[in-house]
């Protein structure tokens, strides 16, 4: 299998077809025009692109699936006695559904869940950029741009969810410096080679029976990947599961991860967003390229060469 000519060919079906594929879909706001769409593959030796892979975006909630790994590395299996492993059913800012558990969010990627995740971090690290960090560290940068918009952004909605929580004895950490450190995660700006880089340790699921630390390692990132596949699309994860096959995270600034263990960490960009908060051109292009390779936590490959295993990224 060529990847790039692969690559190059999704990115332009996606850029020909763009206008029909998002008439079809379920979009949030049906009046804007098709935006730019890119595309991006690490693998073990190179990372292959196309489209407008290079345009930087927010990653925003990608950047849950980076917490809920540093929290599992402090915590372990703890973390879940104060967030849930089980779908929502309900957008990822209700309130509702904290109401129905007595302020135990259902899962780690709703916005409950992920504030007390970040909660986690806050009160292990004391500092607020652990996220920020990570990805430095897989980037080999210490300067990992923030988007300023995304800063300033109101969270009246993220503020009530931690009084609620915390009135019911689920916060230690001061409302502020949650939401702090929840803003810095969800504001750090990569294009979309940058954030498959970013991704690619979370394909290491390899369990090696004779080293302890590396089958702990594998099993911590099998429990991230399991939450991507059943919560990563809030409630259009299990339409992306039969489209696509593989543990994904989408974010509102327009970007997904997704990983094909042992294999490679896709992330595909485009603004315009379905009903979910899902990119259509993303959705659809991670369908076209499961379709051409065979990558999926349910099968083989089509090409055994396509399973070419991941690098060992910096410090892990």
């Amino acid at each position: 299998m060529d990847l790039q000519q692969t690559l190059d060919a999704i990115a332009a079906e996606i850029a020909r077809d763009a206008t029909e594929i998002e008439a079809a879909a379920d979009a949030k706001d049906d009046s804007l025009s098709p935006g730019p769409f890119g595309i991006a593959v690490a693998t073990a030796d190179r990372v292959v692109t196309a489209g407008a892979a290079d345009t930087p975006f927010p990653i925003q909630s990608i950047a849950k699936v980076l917490a809920l790994d540093l929290a599992l590395r402090s915590r372990g299996d703890r973390l879940f006695e104060r967030v849930g492993r089980e779908p929502s059913g309900d957008p990822f800012n209700s309130m509702i559904d904290l109401e129905r558990t007595g302020g135990l969010p259902r899962n780690p990627f709703i916005n409950a869940g992920a504030l007390v995740v970040v909660d986690m971090l806050v009160t292990d690290h004391d500092r607020c950029d652990s996220v920020v960090d990570l990805v430095g560290q897989q980037l080999g940068t210490r300067d990992v741009p923030l988007d300023q918009a995304v800063l300033t952004e109101g969270g009246d909605l993220n503020r009530a969810m931690l009084s609620f929580m915390r009135h019911h004895g689920n916060l230690e950490a001061a409302n502020d410096r949650v939401m702090e450190a929840y803003a810095r995660q969800c504001a750090i700006r990569v294009d979309c080679a940058g954030l498959a880089r970013a991704g690619l340790f979370l394909t290491r699921t390899r369990i090696a029976p004779d080293d302890a630390v590396e089958a702990e390692r594998a099993r911590r990132l099998r429990t991230v990947l399991a939450l991507m596949m059943t919560c990563g699309h809030y409630d259009g994860s299990g339409d992306f599961a039969v489209r696509v096959g593989l543990p994904s995270k989408s974010g509102v600034g327009g970007g997904i991860l997704a990983i094909a263990p042992e294999c490679a960490a896709i992330a595909v960009w485009s603004p315009n967003l379905d009903q979910h908060g899902n990119s259509i051109l993303g959705v659809r292009a991670l369908e076209m390229l499961a379709a051409r390779t065979g990558w999926s936590v349910f099968g083989p490959p089509l090409d055994p060469r396509a399973a070419t295993g991941a690098a060992t990224p910096p410090g892990h």
